[in-house]
């Protein structure tokens, strides 16, 4: 117990080292900017990510989350980089990412009626803000096709989040809940910023953006720490 104790400890510091060096390279990212420094930002929170997963591993919890919420993690960062190099490509592995991310929550509890509800509330809400926010210029059609698209994926993803959560109240599900729900509000300052040009969006994109990306990596720690305990109780 003394030695499950301190490997616990462990990982809190190690937790902590990987959030203070991400929001420091978020900030010099907003400062300097570079493609270079985005991906190294983005790496740091899949290396958050891997670290939680061997915590899960280390406590032999059920595994199908942490698996699928690393792989969610990897495919964000590949959307990072490519959004640099064609928006495009970037947006599809972002999307890719949001349904891995879907995934994972649905691992924890099973699709259902409610998740369905809420992810369609959330995806009208969504759309009317691509249709009918008059500051917003898209440069064709197709482009305001491919933001409704991902608008569609991530919906879900927040829908499924905050169903979860009105089912199980817990530190691991409020958690996933805000990771999700700041993640969904950093792509809409990021809409604002890019077709819109509605000032400091950019900042607020990237302010919301990796801390997001933080917690959802964070929550494997939670998570194993959660299903650990349940099991000692047994």
């Amino acid at each position: 117990r003394k030695g499950t104790s301190c490997m616990k400890k462990l990982f809190v510091v190690v937790n902590l080292v990987m959030l203070a060096a991400i929001l420091l390279l978020d900030i010099g990212y907003m400062t300097h900017g570079g493609l270079g420094l985005k991906a190294v930002t983005s790496l740091m929170f899949v290396v958050t990510g891997v670290i939680n997963l061997v915590y899960c591993l280390k406590n032999k919890v059920n595994t199908r989350y942490p698996v699928w919420m690393v792989v969610a993690l990897v495919t964000a960062m590949l959307g990072d980089v490519l959004l640099g190099i064609n928006f495009y490509l970037g947006a599809a592995f972002f999307a890719l990412g949001h349904v891995f991310y879907f995934l994972s929550y649905c691992t924890l509890i099973r699709f259902n009626r409610r998740d369905l509800l809420l992810s369609v509330c959330i995806f009208l809400i969504s759309l009317g803000i691509l249709l009918f926010v008059p500051v917003l210029r898209f440069d064709s059609a197709l482009m305001q096709g491919v933001c409704i698209a991902y608008a569609l994926v991530i919906s879900f993803m927040v829908g499924k989040a905050v169903s979860n959560l009105t089912r199980e109240r817990n530190a691991f599900t409020i958690l996933v809940a805000v990771g999700s729900f700041f993640f969904y509000f950093s792509d809409f300052m990021l809409v604002l910023d890019r077709f819109g040009g509605v000032a400091n969006t950019g900042y607020w994109c990237l302010s919301t953006y990796y801390p997001a990306q933080f917690l959802l990596a964070f929550s494997l720690f939670v998570y194993a720490g959660l299903k650990s305990g349940a099991g000692r109780e047994k």
